[in-house]
């Protein structure tokens, strides 16, 4: 009987100390954090809208395109369903596209793309001298492609990586095209509970 005992407490005591250990992020490690790079860009409603000013919320942020006919609209439908499986704690999410053609987003037609996806995501639009370094500083490939046959004129081929900052914008995780839904919402769920790794 007093072995049982002892076991039983050793057994609550191993049950304790691994819900006590650190998290394992599902999504691709940024290690060490960084401090996310700031940048302002204007947002749907032709307000600014600054990095550094989210501090509270976990950001991730897309880069992509309206006319994008498939990756695109893929990750924003995901990030959808991420944010509406995290409940409440959606709240304390912002989802951001910035533009990789800022030739023909203009922030209203991102504000009608993003939208169509949920309410609260944010499109962000700047001049090609402001976007770049943005590209630049979270390494984004994008690069025009003429479509002479189609009616389009061009596309963007675009590397598609979810970045995601965390409350205190530290550049935290990167999922890639594909990562399940179920992953994405426990890492930013842990990110926006808890905050720490």
């Amino acid at each position: 009987m007093q072995l049982n005992r002892v076991l039983l407490a050793l057994l609550a005591l191993s049950l304790a100390l691994s819900a006590c250990g650190s998290y394992e992020f599902r999504g691709g490690v940024i290690e060490p954090p960084s401090d996310a790079p700031d940048f302002t860009l204007t947002n749907q409603s032709g307000q600014p809208f600054q990095l550094s000013e989210q501090r509270g919320q976990v950001v991730l942020l897309f880069f992509g395109f309206t006319n994008c006919p498939d990756v695109c609209p893929t990750a924003l439908a995901e990030a959808a369903a991420a944010r509406r499986q995290l409940g409440t704690d959606g709240e304390k999410l912002t989802v951001a596209l910035i533009t990789v053609d800022p030739e023909r987003d203009t922030p209203e037609r991102l504000g009608r793309y993003v939208r169509a996806f949920d309410p609260s995501f944010v499109g962000l639009s700047g001049t090609r001298a402001e976007l770049e370094p943005i590209y630049k500083a979270y390494g984004v490939a994008a690069t025009r492609r003429e479509l002479p046959e189609s009616a389009l004129a061009y596309t963007i081929d675009h590397s598609a990586f979810l970045y995601v900052i965390d409350r205190d914008g530290q550049w935290r995780v990167a999922f890639t095209p594909g990562t399940p839904i179920e992953d994405m919402v426990s890492d930013l769920r842990h990110l926006i509970q808890t905050g720490v790794s």
